[in-house]
């Protein structure tokens, strides 16, 4: 009896068998110790210890339950399984296609997205081994050869500009080893500032770095890790172009991901599947996995094959992000330049605009060396800083407008600048320049947030 059923293995496989039980029945557990446990049988998950069983609880959760000596099974009711119940994934190939695959690399950095579940004591762990990864999403072999590895595994509210700068380095060993696409797995929190880094990091790519991460982890029966994946590795693949960009849900069912510019994205919402948007730009592509197929929503990006890696690493640390509230007290900003501070990004009001009474800090920073910018708490839209008195006074005290980048890149990118500038006069005209795309030369309209996200 040692043949699998239904994942599961050795004497669970033999008494389920003997049972007749079927994923999608309702089973009661009972342990030696007296406690039972009832649910639908799921299939065990690929990545869990042989001898735990899956439920799905009335509540929709899985749990784990360990099958040790003592351990009573019994079949509450026969029935097909409930919507939900199993993860339905799309009809693979029967055998992979003739022409070799591409190469794709799964680098691991922390988050939900490769993370095994250990039913037995609710831990996550990562999981990146190649093995791991093709248990779990088998779709994505059958558009890749997968290789994987960790590089660290931290939350990603743990991440820091040395992190941004080690992701780069391990990013341009792989792609100088030949790998078609990369994948880096981030959590969401923190995954735009890491897209912003690496997009201002890498001057030139020849393949597409692609970072992604889940919004519900695995054991939820609305998880969104496996089909990120998959949409990611389709991206890594096969798009035909050669940026950094972030690959997430674009609505809540299971449809299509869209792949949005690393230098224009925003987590929007706390917890919904689709909660990346493109802001004040469109996103570069609509991705199907269930047809493998990806779906060009510009034409203007970096063609894939067309340079070659050039990877300018280098992020400055003394450089602040502030967010502008009424009465802010000027002492912040004189704080940020005693302590030597090289860059300011002022996330300001409207057009661009903070309490007339901060104007006389700011440019004593700006004559101290400071390079500060100017963006809006707004978002959609751009900064101008000609329209209002406020405003033109605070340009004429130095301030850089930050056109229509989102703080947080504009926050990523002077801390580029200022590693690479050689002078503050250099990093000022740097900040000027539409690097990386995080600057729409154009007013753009109807760029609004919405649920689904359709351009």
């Amino acid at each position: 009896m040692g043949e699998e059923l239904f994942g599961y293995t050795g004497e669970v496989a033999r008494v389920l068998r003997e049972l007749g039980a079927e994923v999608g029945d309702r089973i009661r557990i009972v342990k030696p110790d007296g406690s039972v446990y009832e649910g639908l049988l799921m299939p065990r998950y690929a990545l869990s210890r042989k001898q735990i069983i899956v439920l799905k609880l009335d509540n929709g959760y899985n749990i784990g339950v360990r099958f040790e000596p003592g351990t009573r099974i019994e079949l509450v009711e026969k029935r097909r399984a409930a919507p939900g119940a199993i993860v339905t994934v799309p009809l693979l190939e029967e055998s992979p296609p003739p022409t070799p695959k591409p190469r794709v690399y799964i680098l691991g950095t922390g988050g939900t997205i490769a993370s095994k579940i250990e039913y037995e004591t609710g831990a996550v762990k990562p999981a990146m081994s190649a093995k791991e990864l093709l248990d779990a999403v088998p779709e994505i072999g059958f558009v890749a050869e997968i290789d994987a590895g960790v590089l660290f595994n931290i939350l990603s509210e743990n991440m820091t500009p040395e992190h941004w700068e080690r992701i780069a380095d391990e990013v341009a060993r792989l792609i100088g080893k030949g790998y078609d696409g990369i994948v880096v797995a981030h959590g969401t929190d923190t995954m735009a500032y890491t897209a912003a880094a690496l997009s201002f990091a890498f001057r030139s790519l020849p393949v597409p770095v692609v970072l992604v991460g889940a919004q519900r982890s695995s054991d939820r029966p609305s998880s969104d890790a496996a089909f990120n994946l998959h949409a990611a590795v389709l991206t890594a693949a096969r798009a035909p172009f050669a940026e950094v960009v972030v690959v997430m849900h674009g609505e809540t069912g299971d449809t299509y991901a869209l792949a949005h510019r690393g230098t224009k994205v925003r987590k929007m919402h706390t917890s919904r599947r689709d909660a990346f948007q493109s802001i004040n730009a469109f996103p570069l592509a609509r991705i199907w996995p269930s047809e493998n197929r990806i779906e060009l929503l510009t034409r203007e990006y970096r063609e894939r094959g067309r340079e070659k890696l050039r990877l300018e690493n280098g992020f400055e640390k003394r450089v602040a992000l502030v967010k502008y509230y009424p009465g802010m007290s000027p002492e912040i900003i004189e704080f940020l330049v005693e302590r030597g501070y090289r860059g300011i990004v002022l996330e300001g009001t409207g057009l661009g605009h903070v309490g007339e009474w901060l104007i006389d800090s700011i440019k004593k920073a700006v004559d101290a060396g400071v390079v500060v910018v100017m963006t809006s708490q707004c978002l959609f839209g751009r900064v101008n800083m000609n329209v209002y008195t406020t405003g033109r006074k605070l340009l004429a005290a130095g301030v850089i407008p930050g056109e229509d980048m989102l703080p947080e890149v504009a926050f990523v990118k002077l801390s580029w600048v200022l590693a690479h500038a050689k002078s503050v006069d250099e990093a000022k005209r740097m900040m000027l320049e539409n690097i990386a795309g995080e600057i729409n030369p154009r007013h753009t309209v109807n760029m609004y947030p919405r649920w689904p996200h359709e351009p």
